[in-house]
């Protein structure tokens, strides 16, 4: 039974996502503005957000429309341990915790398992195929930013077994195209991969004031440098 829901889901959450990107946290990012502290509190959030999805997809691989998205190769809970681990050292499961918005997302995703699992399409669409979709850019952004050495603290955006990501794009798609629901229960999928995408910018909007402060400091550290050392540029400003 084909509703073409890969066009559904494309469609219909445009605004959601175009919303999502035009959050301040995002666009900083995109523009290569990436603070480590900001960026590895999104990692600990994104951690519990995947083995949240993961544990709930692995839960319901027998299930008659989730096995048919059931691909463990997109997994991403042991690639942001590395993540973790890399920003915040071997203890990091006592250093790390999800956010307010974090552990409400965590709790959609949990209730949605328990009382309508086929509603896990969305919210594995709107993660994984992001994922795939964006991770290299975003990946050599952070490098950059950071000033990372590769393999370090991206390990995220990396799907080692997943050879070909456009082909498997191509193949996720399908699989959304052949699940055996009806209009309705497409249409709701849709919708809750509206609220997915609400509540990934909730997990940003967190972020921006960590952010915000952290772009001040430095700001302020070299305004304050040029003064120190005489430098006639601040005056030539002012």
């Amino acid at each position: 039974m084909s509703h073409n829901l890969a066009t559904q889901l494309r469609e219909g959450t445009k605004k959601a996502h175009t919303m999502a990107e035009n959050v301040g946290f995002v666009k900083c990012f995109l523009k290569g503005v990436v603070e480590k502290n900001s960026y590895r509190k999104l990692v600990a959030n994104l951690y519990f957000v995947y083995v949240a999805i993961e544990e709930e997809m692995e839960r319901h691989r027998q299930h008659p429309v989730l096995s048919k998205l059931y691909f463990p190769e997109l997994n991403r809970k042991k690639s942001l341990e590395q993540d973790l681990y890399y920003y915040y050292g071997s203890n990091w499961r006592e250093e790390v915790s999800p956010s307010a918005a974090a552990q409400g997302y965590v709790q959609r995703i949990r209730e949605v398992s328990a009382s309508e699992p086929e509603l896990l399409v969305a919210q594995s669409y709107t993660r994984y195929l992001g994922d795939l979709s964006g991770g290299q850019i975003l990946k050599k952004i952070a490098q950059r930013a950071m000033n990372l050495s590769d393999g370090q603290g991206t390990a995220f955006y990396e799907f080692k077994d997943i050879p070909d990501e456009k082909a498997f794009k191509g193949d996720y798609r399908q699989a959304l195209n052949e699940l055996p629901v009806d209009e309705a229960t497409a249409s709701r999928i849709v919708d809750e991969a509206n609220a997915a995408f609400g509540m990934n910018m909730k997990m940003f909007q967190e972020l921006e004031g960590n952010l915000i402060k952290a772009i001040g400091v430095m700001l302020f550290n070299t305004l304050t440098r040029r003064r120190t050392v005489g430098s006639t540029e601040l005056a030539t400003a002012e």
